[in-house]
């Protein structure tokens, strides 16, 4: 019970990343990227993951399914944050001339999936 606790607050703790709907909404119309095919399908990309992510049943349901799966919840909602953080930057980079924020300026491929070799 506790690791559940522990592992539901830090995933809360750990700093919530702003929609991807909102960041691009944040970028400048004026940008000549802004226009291009290539941003109009990550603006496009955002969009429907946030239609996606509206649809998961959230912090509640581990509450009402137990305390076991506070820890399937809180994975879910890291998964989440790493997906807007990953969307985010795609959409800046398509977007925008700008460099790349501090807090969007890392390796996408360290939230890739990681393989295991099974026995």
């Amino acid at each position: 019970m506790r690791i559940a606790v522990v592992v539901a607050l830090s995933a809360a703790v750990a700093g919530c990343v702003s929609s991807p709907v909102d960041y691009s909404a944040s970028l400048s119309q004026q940008d000549p990227k802004w226009a291009s095919p290539e941003c109009q399908q990550a603006r496009t990309a955002a969009s429907d993951y946030a239609a996606r992510e509206k649809e998961h049943p959230g912090w509640g349901f581990g509450v009402l399914v137990g305390p076991y799966s506070m820890g399937l919840v809180a994975a879910a909602k890291e998964h989440e944050q790493q997906q807007r953080r990953l969307l985010a930057r795609q959409i800046h980079l398509q977007c925008s001339s700008q460099p790349l924020p501090k807090e969007l300026d890392f390796d996408p491929s360290t939230y890739a999936p990681k393989k295991t070799n099974y026995p």
